[in-house]
């Protein structure tokens, strides 16, 4: 095979090219023999770098259009001997050499089913096998073995070696770096294929990926460590994909509540404004321009939208943007803003504006899940998002008397907005702007209770929403009190008699849907 045995040895193999000519050249400088294939033995020999092909090493070619090429006993034996003399002494009867340092990326898969057009066979072609094999005996074998998955290493590996050799304590933490590579790369793998054959909806096994976005200063209080992690496939107008270009880092509080914003604006067409404190909304608003939508969110809540944090569902124009001036806010999130709504917000040196982009796109490759997941302690809870809508005809009358048009509308704006309050949760509202907002309690009379106190004279010719069925007839006396025209709730309840006797006796239409909302 004619290779120098005192000679240390590199195998590069990588997908993103990224730094791995200057990379090899480097290591030559400092004595490497550097083997590898392909598309990297290509670009690093038309960089000039000094390269020998794997089959040097492996007495073999290449085969089945590059899919075995270091599948091979003489490539994995120098990535897996240790130093005991047993290891070193079967190494030299069959003329084997260590490799020392290994360099690969994987086949990008996750590129390839982002790609719009893709097919499965595309998919199928751009699973790596070699690759997470290399890494992973590289990784396993760390004592003697330095592994790269990440061109960011580079120039640290190359400055330890510059002192003599690469530190155990950076060869354990690269393997530790490898193994989470390969592990994340067969997440998506498998999630991928699970989604192509169907019919398993949950799985024995579950294995969820994350890439890392950002370190978090602190997490709900400043005791708590956080970071942010995004799904690896796209999610077009949420979050993760989101634009920042003014103002302070989002917290973890910031992140939580402008994800709440955002699933709740999203339920509107129309121009909708919804200003969120602590994951509630504090004001809904709709309007036939967004400066009038945003004008009833404030006016739901006045108070409280102080410190909020504002989602809407149109681009932010001129008149919008003075109007959210007038306000401490935390953040304003939005598809885009006009250049002279810029000019006005990014007067306040805090305020952090995201650019969303577009609702959800049909184009494009695979995108991020849409289930809920959340975890416990020692487990995780997993369930398919709250998609579900009223469509019309979809609620039943209940009472003597039906909703009038007016009411119609008001009730379902209400239901929408219900369904992303924490429960025990009760909205009033009227056709385009919420009123009161009764969240979280531990009894319904007494979130229907606080939705009345908040929403005062404007109680009075409003509808209520709740959540979910109402257990006896208070909340609805509560309702008829306050001048509650119409109800909207799933009912279910084996008192729903009485409460529907209680509307009847109050003149109040109610509605049934069928479907509970509940939020914890």
């Amino acid at each position: 095979m004619n290779l120098l045995p005192r000679k240390k040895r590199a195998l590069l193999s990588v997908s993103d090219k990224t730094g791995v000519a200057e990379f090899g050249r480097a290591l030559v400088e400092r004595g490497f023999e550097i083997f590898s294939t392909g598309g990297t033995k290509l670009t690093l020999t038309e960089a000039g770098v000094a390269v020998r092909g794997v089959s040097e090493i492996t007495d073999f070619p290449e085969i089945l259009d590059g899919r075995v090429k270091t599948l091979h006993p003489a490539i994995h034996a120098g990535l897996l001997a240790t130093s005991s003399d047993d290891h070193q002494e079967q190494m030299a009867d069959l003329e084997l050499f260590d490799i020392h340092l290994v360099c690969v990326n994987l086949y990008p898969f996750k590129e390839t089913i982002r790609r719009p057009g893709f097919t499965f066979e595309d998919a199928v072609e751009n699973i790596d096998i070699g690759g997470p094999t290399m890494i992973r005996a590289a990784a396993k074998n760390h004592q003697k073995v330095t592994v790269l998955v990440d061109s960011a290493d580079y120039e640290g590996v190359l400055g330890e070696l510059d002192e003599g050799e690469v530190t155990e304590q950076t060869r354990r933490r690269l393997a530790a770096k490898a193994f989470r590579h390969t592990a994340s790369y067969d997440a998506l793998i498998a999630q991928y294929m699970t989604d192509q054959v169907g019919g398993e909806e949950w799985p024995e096994a579950l294995t969820v990926t994350y890439e890392k976005a950002q370190t978090l200063r602190y997490g709900e209080n400043p005791h708590q460590k956080a970071a942010f992690y995004h799904h690896p496939l796209e999610a077009p107008g949420w979050l993760p994909g989101a634009k920042q270009f003014h103002g302070k880092a989002l917290s973890y509080n910031n992140i939580n509540d402008a994800n709440a914003a955002l699933e709740m604006v999203r339920e509107f067409d129309k121009p909708a404004a919804v200003a969120v404190k602590h994951m509630n909304p504090c004001g809904v608003g709709l309007g036939e321009s967004m400066s009038e939508a945003f004008s009833r969110a404030r006016e739901g809540d006045p108070v409280s939208i102080f410190g909020g944090i504002i989602a809407l569902n149109r681009p932010v124009d001129e008149a919008t943007a003075a109007q959210l001036n007038e306000l401490f806010l935390e953040i304003v999130l939005a598809p885009s803003f006009e250049p002279a709504a810029l000019e006005i917000l990014q007067r306040k040196k805090n305020l952090r504006l995201l650019s969303i982009g577009d609702n959800d796109s049909e184009e494009g490759g695979v995108q991020a899940p849409t289930d809920k997941l959340v975890a416990i302690r020692g487990g995780a809870l997993i369930q398919s998002a709250d998609s579900g809508i009223l469509a019309d005809g979809d609620w039943n009358v209940v009472t003597k008397r039906a909703p009038t048009p007016e009411e119609e509308r008001a009730l379902k704006f209400a239901w929408k907005v219900v369904k992303h309050v924490k429960s025990n949760a009760i909205i009033l509202a009227h056709e385009t702007m919420t009123v009161g907002i009764g969240a979280g309690q531990m009894n319904r009379v007494g979130a229907a209770e606080i939705a009345i106190s908040e929403a005062a004279d404007r109680a009075k010719g409003s509808v209520m929403a709740s959540d979910a069925f109402f257990p006896m007839r208070d909340t609805v006396d509560t309702a008829a009190a306050a001048g509650i025209t119409a109800i909207i709730q799933p009912g279910g309840s084996i008192r729903d008699e009485e409460s529907i006797v209680a509307a009847d006796e109050a003149g109040i239409a109610m509605v049934c849907t069928g479907m509970r909302h509940f939020k914890h």
